[in-house]
């Protein structure tokens, strides 16, 4: 379901962040989208949004409304048209993928590293250098600890992922065993 979300934010994404480099907006519009984003992870709002029988009209202008009036006039017509075409709900993988366009274009990538066991800094640093090799430019690395991995790491770069962990090998000969 996540990369369906996905799917569907990244054009808007892409237009999005097209645009507000274009005019030269950049920053209003990542503040805009956060706080989007922010509005629309609200559980509340979140079943308002997912909701059928209300009408998109009715949650689009509570969206606006909740901002407040601090969009960008080129946002609130994102948000319009997310709603006319019922997409509301993407608005957080949209900000998020805004985020990751800008981070690229400023030449950093965000790298998120899964271990099964704790990471020291000599890995960390090891891990980080292999990635800017691997990437070019800078990174930013995020160790999460997961020990349903078993053993290994699985590293995630945008639509990168490396999974040399014990779990996706298993699941790995799984799939090849037809299990």
């Amino acid at each position: 379901m996540a990369g369906d979300l996905t799917t569907i934010a990244r054009p808007y994404a892409e237009a999005a962040y097209d645009r507000a480099k274009e005019l030269g907006q950049v920053q209003a519009w990542s503040d805009a989208l956060q706080l989007l984003s922010q509005i629309a992870s609200d559980p509340q709002m979140a079943r308002q949004i997912a909701n059928p029988n209300i009408a998109r009209e009715t949650s689009r202008d509570l969206v606006l409304e909740i901002s407040g009036g601090a969009l960008p006039d080129e946002v609130g017509n994102l948000v319009r048209l997310l709603a006319d075409n019922a997409r509301l709900s993407a608005i957080p993988e949209i900000a998020h993928l805004f985020e990751m366009s800008r981070e690229a274009d400023q030449g950093v990538r965000q790298v998120v590293v899964r271990s099964a066991y704790p990471l020291g800094d000599d890995e960390r640093e090891e891990l980080a250098s292999a990635m800017v090799r691997r990437l070019g430019g800078q990174v930013e690395l995020t160790v999460e600890e997961d020990p349903g991995l078993v053993g290994g790491v699985e590293i995630r770069a945008g639509d990168l992922v490396i999974d040399d962990s014990v779990r996706g090998k298993l699941d790995q000969l799984a799939h090849a065993l037809q299990f």
